[in-house]
């Protein structure tokens, strides 16, 4: 496999794993008897970007997955393709399977740390959070 070829597979993993970011989630809070229901639009926006902080963004720690699991796997690969005499196959192999897995790893580790944290956030402010 080339080193070309090795590039777009790196590079494309990087941004299919790095255009994910929180996809959106907001929790949902009753409103129903919530004495602090006039300042919910207020502690969300808050609540949101303290869960971007606590959680390290998740599309940060995608592409830092990413890295790391593209790395470990072109380590692993190279010895496993050095026992079947082409080790720089392998690791390119190696390489394109851990950025895919490093990313989805720390990339669903970053989205229930932001889940958890923004959920906390709002129920600490004293909102019932239902999900």
């Amino acid at each position: 496999m080339s080193k070309l070829k090795i590039c777009f597979i790196l590079a494309g993993g990087l941004l299919i794993s790095g255009c994910y970011s929180s996809g959106g989630w907001t929790p949902t809070v009753d409103s129903y008897n919530d004495p602090n229901a006039r300042v919910i639009n207020q502690d969300m926006n808050d609540c949101e970007q303290l869960a971007n902080h606590a959680s390290g963004g998740t599309a940060k720690e995608t592409a830092i997955g990413a890295g790391v699991g593209g790395l470990i796997g072109s380590a692993a690969g190279a010895a496993i393709g050095a026992l079947t005499g082409s080790p720089a196959s392998g690791a390119a192999i190696g390489a394109a399977a851990g950025v895919f897995g490093g990313a989805a790893k720390q990339g669903f580790s970053a989205e229930e740390e932001y889940k958890r944290a923004y959920s906390n956030c709002i129920r600490n402010r004293g909102h019932r959070v239902v999900n």
